[in-house]
């Protein structure tokens, strides 16, 4: 058989290929919006399901597919699609008080994207681990923004004490629970995907 004859099967499954990463971006990128929307009664302060999103399409796609998912969710954001848990979008957001947060979540994804190219789905404190440490790097990236970069309507910075008591402190308990909860998702996640 010859070449030119396995070049329309080839043809056919690379475009199913790529129809199928196009549609599982697709579904990331509705999920993590529906979940930014959600708020779920937690102590001390209510809190949306969007990281447990992140962090679980993260691990279940891997680095590359979980980085064009998260970064066609900003990008769908910056052209003013109602994607993020307030009712704002477009290019202000971004200079917005959430800005260090938003960067935090493509470093995020990228760290739990790799270690679950690394180990096995059901390597759950691989998965834990990696989770809390993109944990870690959306706060790092969060606060620093909310404290030293952005200036609010009273002209001033928050500081360190300002950006830890309102953008890390409340959220920590319930941050640490949904990290827990997108790792114990993934074999099922990945079970799924299989199908």
């Amino acid at each position: 058989m010859s070449a030119n004859a396995l070049a329309p099967r080839s043809i056919a499954n690379s475009s199913l290929k790529w129809l199928t990463m196009a549609v599982m971006v697709a579904f990331g990128v509705s999920l993590i919006a529906i979940s930014a929307k959600i708020q779920v009664p937690f102590w001390p302060v209510p809190v949306t399901l969007q990281t447990l999103a992140i962090m679980g399409l993260a691990a279940a796609y891997g680095l590359r597919l979980g980085l064009t998912t998260i970064l066609a969710y900003l990008a769908a954001g910056l052209m003013g699609a109602p994607v993020f848990a307030g009712l704002a979008a477009g290019p202000a957001y971004f200079a917005g008080p959430t800005a260090g947060y938003l960067a935090g979540f493509v470093i995020a994804v990228a760290i739990v994207g790799y270690v679950a190219d690394q180990v096995s789905s059901k390597n759950i404190l691989a998965l834990i681990g990696a989770t809390l440490l993109g944990t870690l790097v959306i706060y790092a990236l969060g606060a620093y923004w909310l404290g030293f970069v952005f200036i609010g309507s009273s002209g001033n910075l928050l500081g360190f004490e300002g950006a830890w008591k309102y953008g890390v402190q409340p959220f920590i308990l319930a941050d640490i629970v949904k990290a827990v909860l997108a790792s114990l998702s993934v074999p099922a996640i990945a079970s799924l995907m299989k199908k």
